[in-house]
């Protein structure tokens, strides 16, 4: 759908067969920011293109499988406390929902509850800023307990606030008795209450699920596999990476937010070793702070991992307005988005590039520093995952020492505990020794020193 700037015409395009979950209007009351403004200037800010600002918000839209009956740009000068946009347009776009016949309107921004109800009663349609839409479309994805648990709880704090009596089965209560009784608890304040009382429910099961990942990651600790992380843009093609780099069947489809559920699975690296590969949930800009705190269990996978993957859809048009939306999320968990030890950019989809256009990429690829390198690839066709791969082993070995022992051959004890502690990169039998040579993780180097008597491999 091409989206236009709003002008008042109400002869727009119907949709055909709206017959899904119904017919909506997507808007998208972007405020005018010149370049040079403070609010473009603000840190880590990018300025987005409107167009794909608009499509994003389409996308989001047909993720809850609404039929788009038209997807318009409403600039906004200055932003309205009771209505957000201006009267005027208010009437204008109150005439095209009409004329369109639109059950739900989408707008691609965050309403303040009292916004939310005027536009409602205005419009006489159900309205849904950016951050409900975000939160149905994780309530339809996600398919673990853990999930489910995780997206309850992101919308009850989101609906403490915009109460309106919207729970209809509780009649109001009257406190007490006689002249002191007063008119006891409104529905509103029982509403309230048990929504924190499933809220504070909520909160006690998902620290059990924290507490039961902190036992798997202490069971992957105990074992000398390192953590790999995938974090990127939604629809950025992570999942399709994650298939490839490891042979999986993990859900990837062209549509935004396509896996919410976390997936490990094992990475084979290319001289033996193996890591853990964890798919996560996609970014999106203006990510809801209630799902980040929500989703904070399941991130802690990145929180932990030794060599995090920022994978990036190169050939989006606005693909450096997403990486600052990546960045800002990484800052919110705590992590350094330029921390180069740890973070590896992979510029994905370099398959829709012609050889031209591929050319200038490398170049721009070859003069970035040492440090900070990018990753051109195809997870769809397997272009560049080899270099991918050697790239993730040199990260994670940067992070191990080499060390070479010899130990007795009737130690079976020792050596089975290197086995499990360690990475054996080479063994050999020599008169009733094992003169072996293992990769181990900082926290274990003295142990194995003092116990096997081990030398440090010196760097090449």
């Amino acid at each position: 759908m091409e989206p236009r700037n709003f002008d008042g015409d109400a002869d727009r395009p119907r949709s055909a067969g709206a017959t899904q979950t119904g017919r909506g209007l997507v808007i998208g009351p972007y405020l005018r920011l010149r370049t040079g403004s403070a609010d473009a200037q603000s840190e880590g800010y990018v300025l987005r293109d409107v167009e794909a600002r608009l499509d994003e918000a389409a996308g989001l839209a047909r993720a809850i499988d609404l039929v788009i009956a038209d997807a318009i740009v409403a600039p906004v000068s200055q932003i309205r406390p009771a209505t957000y946009i201006g009267k005027g347009k208010v009437e204008e776009i109150a005439g095209l929902i009409k004329s369109l016949e639109v059950e739900l309107v989408v707008m691609d921004c965050a309403l303040a509850p009292i916004q939310q109800r005027n536009l409602e009663k205005e419009w006489q349609a159900k309205v849904l800023d950016r951050t409900g839409l975000i939160l149905e479309i994780f309530g339809r994805r996600a398919k673990t307990r853990e999930g489910a648990l995780q997206v309850e709880l992101a919308h009850l704090n989101y609906q403490r606030s915009r109460l309106v009596r919207s729970w209809t089965h509780l009649e109001r209560q009257r406190g007490g008795f006689g002249f002191m009784g007063g008119p006891g608890e409104t529905q509103i304040e029982a509403d309230r209450r048990l929504i924190q009382e499933r809220i504070s429910k909520l909160e006690s099961e998902l620290k059990k699920v924290q507490a039961t990942r902190r036992l798997h990651r202490a069971g992957r600790q105990r074992v000398p596999y390192r953590v790999v992380a995938l974090v990127g843009y939604t629809n950025a093609g992570k999942s399709t990476l994650f298939n490839r780099l490891t042979r999986a069947d993990v859900q990837a489809a062209d549509m935004l937010f396509a896996t919410l559920d976390p997936t490990l699975r094992a990475l084979n690296l290319p001289h033996g070793g193996k890591a853990m590969l964890s798919d996560t949930v996609g970014f999106i800009s203006n990510l809801p702070t209630q799902l980040v705190a929500a989703f904070r269990a399941t991130l802690e996978e990145v929180l932990e991992a030794d060599v995090i993957l920022h994978v990036r859809d190169i050939s989006h048009e606005d693909a450096e307005a997403q990486q600052s939306d990546v960045d800002a999320v990484l800052r919110q968990l705590g992590i350094n988005p330029d921390d180069s030890g740890r973070i590896i950019e992979v510029w994905n989809k370099i398959d829709r590039f012609d050889p031209e256009q591929r050319e200038e990429l490398l170049n721009i690829a070859a003069r970035r520093p040492e440090d900070h390198p990018a990753m051109l690839v195809s997870a769809a066709s397997g272009e560049g995952i080899d270099a991918l791969l050697a790239a993730i082993e040199q990260r994670l070995a940067a992070k191990r020492t080499t060390l070479d022992l010899s130990i007795d051959a009737a130690d079976g004890a020792g050596i089975s505990w290197l086995h499990r502690n360690a990475e054996v990169l080479a063994k050999e039998l020599h008169d009733g020794r094992f003169d072996m040579t293992v990769r181990v993780d900082e926290t274990k180097r003295d142990i194995v020193m003092s116990r096997f008597d081990a030398v440090p491999r010196l760097s090449a």
